[in-house]
């Protein structure tokens, strides 16, 4: 047989091939992941569980070191996810002490 009679089996076997690989050795990228739900509990106001979520994601891209803009990204929403959890925890204090002030 000639080499053009055994090109339709080769093509055929490495299609297979390429489709099992990608299906056994897909890379979850944990760090999008976190960094995704973070958006979601960040949007829904749970600014707690989005802290959390970025300090994960965070720690993830350190160990890949792959994710500079990530990297970045994540580090800008932890700052104003802390300064929203300061001002709310201040307000909530503020409204306590006001209350017993006014109570009193």
């Amino acid at each position: 047989m000639t080499l053009f009679q055994y090109l339709p089996f080769i093509m055929i076997a490495l299609l297979i091939t390429s489709v099992i690989s990608s299906l056994f050795l897909k890379k979850k990228n944990l760090p999008v992941e976190l960094f995704s739900e973070g958006l979601k509990y960040e949007n829904d106001g749970h600014f707690d569980e989005a802290i959390i979520n970025y300090e994960n994601a965070l720690s993830e891209v350190k160990k890949n070191r792959f994710h500079r803009d990530l990297k970045n990204k994540i580090i800008q929403k932890l700052k104003v996810l802390y300064t929203i959890s300061e001002y709310q925890k201040n307000v909530q204090f503020t409204h306590k002490v006001a209350g017993a002030n006014f109570n009193a």
